[in-house]
């Protein structure tokens, strides 16, 4: 007889309740940090200088000839403003919400994934803060669109700021790029697991048009771009060991405050109630106790003298079969 198996716990479904405080805090600490890590100017012109001049010796300095297409031509530079501005602020979290709804199973990794990568992020500007192209002296042929079409949009100087607020962003926090990471994560997501095509095509062409948009509008370098893909990469190898943990902390909380465990329903249908061997529902039809009962009945009536009933001798298979045989053979 084998043991009975043990149905491994469901996990409880995320709920929106407890899930937008959690974003909302991680993004509250994301915004934080980039401010607290604003380091010396001088020092993030110098990296910015420094990864321009092995960008040029590479001959991958893409951002230079782009940033003078949406310099020269507005009807590709303010679209590529708006794009900068906003896109990243709707996409990503209607790619989370969508997969809270849609794809139960996956959201809790795609959101472990996309924290750990935007938490790495920002260890990115605090060790390398970074003059971004546009804040680079105009001798080295950086134009900074977003100031050059401010009139058409909500920004000033200060990036993707509202007009006043420049100072409450860190405008040197350009390595690693987010806007390409985030983009790269929405992009993964809709790829793999959107159903339709246009969804999948939509995955593969958000993050390219992320990459030109943050390049041409003098935002970040070429490999401030493969710095966000880089980052988004090691989120992904760390989600795992990151929900392990968050499970050895949560299984410790709820050991020591136990009322924060969550009650859940027993899933077996009795409840924990067992049966003994050989007890059956009323009205069911086992064979194996008809076959018991028929052979203790026909002991009973040879002990007594009496013959044996025929139903009692008959073994319960042809009776059985008796029983489902038309009338006209019985």
């Amino acid at each position: 007889m084998q043991p009975a198996s043990t149905a491994p716990v469901a996990r409880p479904r995320p709920r929106w309740w407890t899930e937008l405080p959690l974003l909302a805090l991680v993004y509250a600490a994301y915004s934080a940090g980039r401010l607290v890590a604003r380091g010396d100017v001088s020092t993030a012109v110098d990296h910015g200088l420094r990864i321009l001049h092995l960008e040029k010796t590479l001959h991958i300095n893409f951002e230079h000839p782009l940033n003078r297409l949406f310099t020269a031509h507005s009807s590709i530079g303010i679209p590529a403003d708006f794009v900068y501005a906003s896109l990243h602020y709707l996409i990503t979290p209607v790619v989370l919400v969508w997969l809270f709804r849609r794809r139960e199973a996956l959201y809790r990794r795609a959101r472990t994934w996309l924290m750990t990568s935007t938490l790495l992020g920002l260890i990115g500007f605090t060790l390398l803060p970074t003059c971004p192209p546009r804040l680079l002296d105009a001798t080295h042929g950086f134009v900074d669109t977003m100031a050059q079409y401010s009139s058409y949009g909500w920004w000033g100087t200060g990036a993707s700021a509202p007009r006043g607020m420049s100072g409450m962003t860190n405008q040197y926090a350009a390595m690693p790029s987010l806007h390409v990471g985030w983009a790269l994560w929405c992009g993964i997501l809709l790829w793999r697991h959107g159903r339709h095509p246009l969804v999948r095509a939509a995955g593969i062409a958000y993050p390219l048009l992320t990459t030109f948009v943050v390049m041409g509008t003098a935002n970040h370098y070429f490999l401030d771009a493969v710095a966000g893909a880089a980052v988004m990469g090691v989120g992904a190898l760390l989600a795992g060991p990151v929900m392990r943990l968050g499970d050895r902390v949560k299984e410790r909380l709820e050991t020591r405050f136990p009322r924060l465990a969550p009650t859940t329903k027993s899933p077996v249908v009795s409840a924990g109630c067992e049966t003994s061997a050989g007890e059956r529902i009323p009205g069911q039809r086992t064979t194996s106790a008809d076959s018991t009962d028929a052979a203790a009945s026909a002991d009973a009536d040879a002990s007594a003298g009496r013959t044996p009933r025929a139903d009692a001798a008959a073994p319960a298979d042809a009776r059985a079969a008796g029983d489902d045989a038309p009338a006209a053979a019985r």
